[in-house]
């Protein structure tokens, strides 16, 4: 057995001992004492059964990190959020969550308190954490760590990422199409653990259902290799076993080969085997701590003490809680290697309004080719870059494809997570797939761990307005909106000018999630006099289509085919009904919501200036109404319309559609005018 191995074994059963102190202890944490029913939870919660696998991965990386050359990086990234309670213990074992919440230090009161704030441990949950070692795999989303994993490591050859991930994620359509993912980004140094411990939540898995034989050739039909590797008991051979095939598969990556490591297991094995005669090890029994009501069960209390002590704690800990003799050894070797942002290019300098550019596809062309000029830069598209008329970027080694949009959401959060820049660029009515791994990525972005990144860019185009009855579906804005989160940002540019403009802004973003809706169609450029207090503020009154004064109506236009036929409408609203209007172009739709929540948000003083101070208001937007009324809130004191999309009952022309749905110059003439006698049935 090496040396490497014996520290493995320490470090591992310091983890999963401390694991399994927060599921159930509140006090008497190093067993100084024989535990009774007050050392005791009441109400013990938590998962167990992926605990000694991910402890066992875990451990490994760090101590073969430890052993590398220190140029090279080995990045080791948890894909369960319920493996929040290793990265935890492993935390305070190291030191680390010391570091970052103080009254958690790697000492017997350090431990207590842990155990005893488990699962609300303070702002960093129970949940993986990007806080702490591990935790960089921003949403902890199911099925998104091998792909997040290969964009963290895209183009990054001082690292190799080690992405932890269970059977049941592997079931996932996101993982599943990830191994294939994998052939597009060759420069992608990714070690992928796999922990098959046979069982999802509640079944067998379809992995722990496979024999070994039948799991090479899965992987290796899809191109990977590697051992499959036995994890049953955790004696110091199979830590020597595995320490080998660790090191082997890294060397393996390092020179470019797709290798994968399998860690086979039982699910829970090292806790209760069986309880009240009913068995436990190897059944989704232990997906959760099967020790429910040690408080109160007498059983149940000595079988958590046998659990404990077959850790040995007194051989890992001083009588301090401090890592004592091989632990300690391992605490100095293990190296918790993280992807720190690289330093940043410098600013590539606006866009130059002066020239126009006169298409969707020169406007956004020029843009991200200025910024991929920098060299941090990606352009991420499910296989429609010509169909989005951007034939421009097909074949520029920064512009990657494939028809699997959560997989590349997943290649563009850990490409941005490391600090580099990017957009994805996709139809509107296929956004909505992308719905849970951005919320979710949304939530870690509020995480002190995930402060300072650049922003998640998305270009939204070919929207229902112009497509087929399949392809209508704005669901995606409205579903962020809804958040209310002020990183939220859903910009509308009405024309390829505005579009380049808002591009350039957001791609040197930080700290936000940008959705840019901008059509790949031909539509009507507008004069850009107002584009940098619409740049500024994120929205502007356009004076070539707004009457002087007070207005009696206020057109608010969000989009550019709402800026078209608004433009067709103005003239005709006002012959008829002897008014004046204005109209307000948004390129910020957020602009619409409270100024408490949003960063853009009009106060009531901002509102009257913009809007008018009585005036009715009718607003145009690509998306759904609801969008807007949940923005607006109520807060606008007079009579409001919203014209946006509604779901067609059926195929029909795009004309009709524009009509149906009242987005037309006739729809907005007719809407105009109910407004307008509104006002006169309110005065």
């Amino acid at each position: 057995m090496t040396e490497t191995a014996v520290l493995a074994d320490a470090l591992w059963r310091a983890t999963v001992y401390a694991s399994v102190c927060q599921l159930h202890l509140r006090d008497n944490v190093l067993l100084a004492e024989p535990l009774v029913a007050e050392h005791v939870k009441e109400r013990p919660s938590g998962h167990w059964g992926t605990v000694p696998g991910t402890a066992w991965a875990l451990s490994h990386v760090a101590l073969a990190a430890g052993h590398l050359d220190r140029r090279v990086d080995v990045v080791p990234l948890l894909g369960a959020g319920h493996a929040g309670v290793v990265q935890l213990a492993a935390s305070w074992v190291t030191g680390a969550l010391g570091e970052v919440r103080s009254r958690f230090g790697s000492d017997t009161d350090g431990l207590r308190r842990l155990a005893q704030a488990f699962p609300d441990v303070e702002g960093l949950g129970s949940e993986v954490s990007p806080s702490l070692p591990a935790g960089g795999f921003l949403g902890g989303r199911l099925g998104g760590c091998l792909p997040f994993a290969q964009g963290v490591a895209l183009d990054a050859p001082d690292r190799v990422v080690v992405p932890i991930i269970g059977d049941g994620e592997c079931e996932t359509p996101t993982t599943a199409a990830s191994w294939l993912g994998q052939r597009a980004l060759p420069s992608a140094s990714v070690l992928p653990i796999v922990h098959v411990n046979g069982f999802r939540m509640g079944e067998q898995s379809l992995f722990g259902a496979m024999n070994d034989d039948e799991l090479r050739a899965y992987f290796g039909g899809l191109g990977w290799t590697g051992p499959v590797v036995h994890v049953v008991t955790g004696t110091p051979q199979e830590h020597s076993a595995f320490q080998a095939a660790l090191r082997k598969t890294l060397e393996e990556t390092l020179m470019g080969r797709r290798t994968v490591l399998i860690l086979r297991c039982l699910k829970g094995w090292g806790g209760p085997t069986s309880l009240g005669g009913r068995p436990l090890l190897g059944t989704p029994a232990l997906h959760k701590t099967p020790l429910v009501s040690p408080h109160t069960d007498q059983e149940q209390l000595t079988e958590l003490t046998h659990w404990l002590a077959s850790y040995r704690p007194a051989d890992l800990f001083d009588p301090d809680g401090r890592p004592r003799g091989e632990l300690a050894e391992a605490v100095a070797m293990a190296r918790w290697c993280s992807f720190a942002p690289a330093e940043r290019p410098g600013a590539a300098g606006r866009i130059s309004i002066l020239r126009q550019v006169d298409t969707f596809g020169e406007a956004v062309t020029e843009a991200m080719k200025r910024h991929a000029a920098r060299g941090d830069f990606r352009v991420l598209s499910p296989d429609e870059l010509s169909s989005n008329r951007l034939p421009g970027l097909v074949g520029e080694p920064w512009a990657h494809e494939l028809l699997a949009e959560e997989v590349l959401l997943e290649w563009l959060a850990g490409w941005t997570a490391s600090g580099r820049r990017g957009v994805m660029v996709s139809y509107e009515a296929f956004a909505p797939l992308l719905t849970s791994g951005l919320v979710s990525h949304i939530k870690q972005r509020r995480l002190a761990g995930a402060m300072g990144l650049p922003s998640l860019n998305l270009l939204l185009t070919s929207y229902g307005w112009h497509n087929v009855y399949t392809h209508g579906d704005p669901s995606l804005a409205s579903a962020l909106l809804a958040l209310a989160d002020p990183r939220v940002r859903v910009l509308t540019p009405a024309d390829p000018v505005r579009t380049a403009v808002v591009l350039d802004e957001v791609f040197d973003s930080v700290d936000g999630v940008n959705l840019v809706i901008a059509g790949k169609h031909a539509c009507t450029g507008h004069p850009v006099a107002t584009l940098d207090e619409e740049r500024e503020h994120g929205l502007a009154i356009w004076p070539h289509l707004s009457d002087d004064g007070e207005p009696d109506l206020t057109i608010v236009t969000a989009g550019d085919i709402p800026a078209t036929v608004a433009t067709e409408a103005v003239d005709a609203i006002r012959d008829r009904h002897g008014c004046r209007v204005r109209v307000v172009n948004l390129l910020d739709l957020t602009v619409l919501g409270d100024s408490s929540r949003w960063p853009r948000g009009l106060d009531d003083g901002e509102a009257d200036h913009y809007l008018g101070a009585h005036a009715p208001v009718l607003v145009l937007t690509l998306g759904h109404p609801a969008a807007v009324w949940g923005l607006l809130a109520g807060r606008l004191r007079r009579p409001v319309d919203v014209i946006g999309w509604q779901e067609p009952p059926g195929p029909m022309p795009q004309r009709s559609l524009a009509h149906a749905l009242r987005m037309d110059r006739s729809g907005v003439e007719r809407s105009a005018g109910l407004l307008l006698d509104s006002r006169e049935v309110v005065r």
